[in-house]
């Protein structure tokens, strides 16, 4: 049995297998009915966050979708809660350490384009590495794996945590996201969860704001490769793929549609060129114009050609009470 990333460990969720939960460990939630105490069914505690450097990753595109490069300090505008922030740190992101939650979903659902899926993830994951990063394979059904050495940069460990993940029946998709999500928590630098799925979830033991939450306050940002059989297009649930959509745009990233192995070739090429043309803006707050516990973020480009089109993508904001898992 392999260990647990320490985050997961030091928030007390346990192994069954190699799976990242059992069914004691999860957190209860009104989808299970009957399955825990009313204390077990609470929201979980808070703590308050000393609020400091508020880190914000930033990527521009153009009006065909390309990452932006070459901009500086002086082209962006942040706000916070509608008031305009000094930006005290501005870097660009292809220097900086990456971290990546690679979730493969590995149910049913999936089997036909399973063998497809790891072969563009292994292509991804060679093309993006580096020596200083790393990566974390987990692949998730009824239940969620990690089937890697925790993160790691060594490609043939990626390339057998790829080939080696195991079929399921159900989909734990939200709590693929939890899990991935607290593991990065602790890590530093740039932090990443690309999704391989077909929005689907039946299972999870957290719902869609938790695993929301917890990508928001590991400061992930998410990325949505949306598998879509062309067979089943006209009669398939679309639920699940809006939440993908609503997530990785909150977060920052992007969602991709793919119906063969040309565009899941092609989505890992886009978020391959995002990653190496990302900007990171920090600021320390100036005032606090609202009683909530989540501020809101605003990023703007100026300063740019008239006429020039360019779109900017950022997470939506961060929590100033922070969770306690």
């Amino acid at each position: 049995m392999r260990k647990l990333v320490t985050s997961l460990l030091t928030a007390g969720l346990l192994i069954s297998g190699r799976g990242l939960w059992s069914q004691a460990s999860a957190p209860q939630d009104s989808k299970h009915p009957g399955s825990g105490s009313q204390q077990e069914q609470s929201q979980p505690y808070t703590f308050p966050v000393d609020v400091k450097l508020v880190n914000v990753f930033v990527t521009v595109t153009d009006e065909h979708g390309a990452p932006v490069g070459g901009l500086t300090k002086d082209n962006f505008v942040l706000r916070e809660d509608g008031l305009e922030q000094k930006i005290s740190v501005f870097e660009r992101e292809s220097a900086l350490p990456l971290s990546i939650a690679l979730a493969i979903d590995t149910s049913l659902s999936t089997r036909s384009s399973l063998p497809l899926e790891q072969a563009s993830a292994k292509r991804f994951a060679n093309t993006i590495m580096r020596p200083v990063d790393g990566m974390c394979v987990y692949a998730f059904s009824e239940v969620v794996r990690e089937s890697t050495h925790g993160y790691t940069a060594d490609l043939k460990d990626i390339d057998e945590g790829i080939e080696h993940i195991r079929m399921g029946a159900a989909t734990a998709l939200y709590d693929a996201i939890y899990l991935a999500s607290r593991a990065l928590d602790r890590r530093k630098g740039r932090k990443v969860v690309v999704l391989i799925s077909d929005g689907g979830d039946t299972v999870s033991r957290v719902d869609y704001k938790e695993a929301l939450r917890a990508a928001e306050e590991a400061e992930a940002i998410v990325y949505s490769v949306i598998i879509v059989p062309i067979e089943q297009s006209a009669g398939r649930e679309t639920g699940g793929e809006h939440a993908l959509i609503q997530l990785s745009e909150d977060t920052g990233g992007k969602y991709y549609y793919a119906t063969s192995t040309a565009a899941l070739d092609d989505a890992f090429r886009k978020i391959s060129d995002e990653l190496r043309t990302q900007y990171l803006l920090a600021y320390y707050p100036t005032q606090r114009t609202s009683f909530s516990d989540f501020r809101r973020i605003d990023v703007s480009v100026a300063g740019v050609p008239n006429g020039a089109e360019m779109r900017v993508r950022h997470r939506a904001g961060y929590y100033t009470v922070k969770s306690e898992f």
